[in-house]
């Protein structure tokens, strides 16, 4: 073809092709298209032409939302944020009003009930409650300035002033030792008498009531967030700690502070915990324990333990079946959305409403501690179909049925300097990989949802209140264009309904209470009690039951420390003579030095007095030492007091490389070669116990464990066998040492 055939070619192509104002909008899909003109407004083109996308752009921003019915369901941090901006930034009260519950005066929030950190920790040791932390946070986000207006008769500057006033008063915080209102409101940037007269006389009362009720006084000596406090009395108010009072509590408290009685609900009411399980098997407890661990492995799945049958309001399941839209908001990947969807009774209530809008807002980043295997690995992505997918492995039922359409953040825009301050925090952007989502039948919408302001002046990326609830009005304008029901045949397969229930059916506080009884039948320095039952309230893992082969723990003098460290730097052990944990006295000294050297004498003790002889002889060949036997008897099963029955104890043996003789099922040898470095079976298990529940306490043990993760060879038989071993160990401690036997 000829350089002229090949203009006319072109030319006729471009003179044949349609081409509309639509056009000039960024992104190729309709829907996106439509909230990108809401957003951000039509770009600049020939007046003819933008009148029209003016005139569309007025009308996807005017669709009529007052009495639309909007349910949302998160975490703390990301469901405040999208409901009326997060409201414990300080920047908060300058814009207290804006958000979805602006456009959608409707608006109900569930939140999730698993924090276990901070200030809600210090309420779950003392009072048999669900986490607070989340519903304070979002309930002062949900005050809306209407009602404000209407209840107090307030003007607009005046209503803000509240809404400022509140914040400074429910993001307060007090070191501890207090004993009255007073000391309580000390250093708070807001005196009670400059709110509205009922608003202010009601808060002094409720921080009186945590002052004199006996049940609550307690609190006083430990440091808290006055809101917590608030929310507490609130619900103490309507009579303790039961379900309805929960509810109650709440409702009272939001209609004081200018919301909706039943804008904020709990996924339930039932106290309830957070269980990990990562890839390489090891199962954990804890919202807050798991924010901090580094396991170097991704988590497979969570679960959620609940201290009693799963209560959820009838409040929830009104408001999912009226709701004309359901969201779910962003947050962390798996202790937001997840546990919510694991109360029985919500996801199915979802599913049920067939007629709603649902939208799940994304993720914007994915965190160390969630997915070790990615964060760290520059070469490995993490991706919208990867949290879809995380979801699908983790929610009773699947995610069929639950929402259509994935809002996405566009990061186009996003300044690159900026992903790379967020990568050295550990945090790494998940990007949308849009034909794969579409696979899975979900339709992907990405949209610039973020705020241009945070981003100029703070640095920060995050979703904007204001422009989230923007695009769900667009959303809800365009309903109809959007393909509903998408099918899920890309799907794997969901996991069965399971509700976990504590087997002593206690709840986290009534656990700690136990520790402390038994705690204090032993015999220790009584500067140790209380960090020793902090040790044990941070590893929920450890059953009372872990220190029943305890007489006690004592101190030696470092002068007095006699014992051999020819294998170990471990500065502990249990003596089965006297049944104590000894500890070397400098090893106590601190906390940080105190914990892994509690935990690896504790694993030890459940041993017992196991062993009634050991003994380590050297290996001759031709009158040259080549290695030493290492010989265990153990005691008679009948006159041994050990946690493990016969089968367990010598499975535990084999794992430990020790082997059984075939002519006295006592005795148990290792042939160790003359250079190969040896663990006895006692230190071995302590050591392991400890990495169990923090691999960072046993650094050696977690480079033994690390070639669980790593990819084998068949190249390498022993390696195979070695991977092998090392992941039967450990689900050993999963299965009979912590006694979690319940995985499917």
């Amino acid at each position: 073809m000829t350089g002229e055939s090949t203009i006319n070619a072109a030319l006729q192509e471009m003179t044949a092709a349609h081409f509309g104002p639509l056009d000039l909008l960024p992104y190729a899909e309709l829907p996106e298209k439509l909230l990108a003109l809401a957003l951000t407004g039509p770009p600049a083109g020939p007046a003819g032409v933008a009148a029209g996308l003016h005139d569309l752009a007025a009308a996807l921003n005017s669709v009529e939302t007052s009495t639309v019915r909007v349910v949302v369901f998160g975490g703390g941090t990301g469901l405040s944020n999208v409901i009326g901006g997060d409201s414990r930034d300080p920047e908060w009260p300058r814009a207290p009003f804006f958000g979805l519950k602006t456009l959608f005066p409707q608006t109900r929030a569930v939140v999730c009930v698993t924090d276990d950190g901070g200030s809600t920790g210090e309420l779950l040791k003392e009072l048999p409650l669900i986490a607070i932390g989340d519903l304070r946070h979002v309930l002062l986000s949900t005050v809306q300035k209407a009602k404000l207006q209407k209840q107090y008769d307030l003007t607009d500057l005046e209503a803000t002033r509240v809404a400022a006033g509140l914040h400074a008063l429910f993001n307060h915080r007090f070191s501890g030792q207090v004993a009255t209102v007073a000391d309580l409101l000390a250093g708070c940037a807001v005196c009670l008498d400059e709110l509205p007269e009922f608003m202010g006389r009601s808060l002094y009362w409720l921080l009186h009531a945590v002052c004199t009720n006996p049940l609550l006084q307690g609190q006083l000596a430990h440091p808290h967030c006055l809101g917590n406090l608030l929310v507490v009395a609130a619900i103490y108010q309507q009579g303790g700690a039961a379900a309805t009072a929960i509810v109650r509590g709440l409702e009272f408290l939001a209609d004081l502070l200018g919301a909706d009685p039943d804008a904020v609900l709990p996924s339930t009411t039932t106290p309830a915990q957070l269980k990990l399980l990562y890839d390489n098997g090891v199962l954990v407890t804890g919202e807050h324990k798991s924010s901090e661990a580094r396991r170097h492995c991704a988590v497979d799945r969570v679960l959620v333990e609940f201290a009693d049958e799963p209560a959820v309001p009838a409040e929830v399941l009104a408001a999912i079946a009226a709701a004309d839209i359901i969201l779910f908001a962003p947050g962390s990947l798996f202790t937001s959305v997840v546990p919510i969807l694991q109360v029985p009774g919500i996801a199915e209530a979802i599913r049920a409403n067939r007629t709603a809008l649902k939208v799940l807002i994304s993720n914007l980043w994915v965190q160390a501690g969630e997915t070790d295997l990615i964060v760290g690995n520059p070469e490995r992505r993490f991706h919208v179909s990867d949290l879809l997918l995380a979801y699908q492995r983790n929610i009773p039922g699947g995610i069929a049925g639950l929402f259509e359409e994935i809002m996405v953040m566009g990061l186009e825009e996003i300044p690159g300097s900026i992903l790379q301050s967020y990568a050295l925090e550990n945090k790494m952007p998940i990007y949308l990989d849009r034909e794969r989502v579409r696979a899975l039948g979900f339709t992907p919408i990405e949209a610039p949802i973020y705020s241009q302001h945070d981003i100029d002046r703070r640095r920060v990326v995050q979703h904007d209140p204001a422009s989230v609830a923007r695009a769900i009005r667009a959303l809800w304008g365009i309903r109809t264009l959007l393909c509903q029901d998408g099918q899920k045949a890309g799907l794997p397969a969901a996991p069965a309904p399971l509700t976990l229930l504590n087997p002593r059916r206690q709840t986290p506080n009534q656990r700690l209470a136990t520790m402390a009884t038994r705690l204090n039948e032993l015999t220790m320095p009584a500067t140790l009690r209380q960090p020793i039952l902090e040790i044990l309230w941070h590893h929920g893992d450890i059953p009372p039951e872990h220190l029943d082969y305890l007489a006690g723990l004592t101190l030696v003098p470092f002068d007095e420390w006699g014992r051999c460290q020819e294998w170990d730097n471990v500065f502990s052990f249990y003596d089965p003579e006297d049944q104590l944990i000894k500890i070397r006295a400098d090893a106590a000294a601190k906390v940080e030095h105190l914990e892994p050297a509690f935990l690896v004498a504790l694993g030890q003790s459940l041993l017992g007095d196991y062993a009634v002889a050991k003994e380590k002889s050297p290996v001759q060949l031709d009158g040259e030492a080549v290695g030493s036997i290492f010989q265990l008897t153990l005691r008679k099963p009948e006159a041994r007091h050990c946690f493990f029955s016969p089968a367990e104890l010598t499975t535990y043996l084999t794992l430990a490389r020790m082997r059984q003789s075939e002519a006295n099922p006592l005795l148990f040898t290792r042939v160790v070669n003359g250079s190969e470095g040896f663990t006895p079976p006692g230190l071995l298990f302590g050591l392991t116990y400890a990495w169990y529940l923090d691999n960072r306490f046993a650094p050696n043990m977690e480079y033994k464990m690390s070639i669980v993760a790593a990819e084998t060879s068949d190249l390498v038989p022993e390696q195979i066998r070695i991977a092998r071993r090392r992941q039967t160990l450990i689900d050993f401690f999963r299965t009979v040492v912590f006694r979690y036997d319940w995985l499917p």
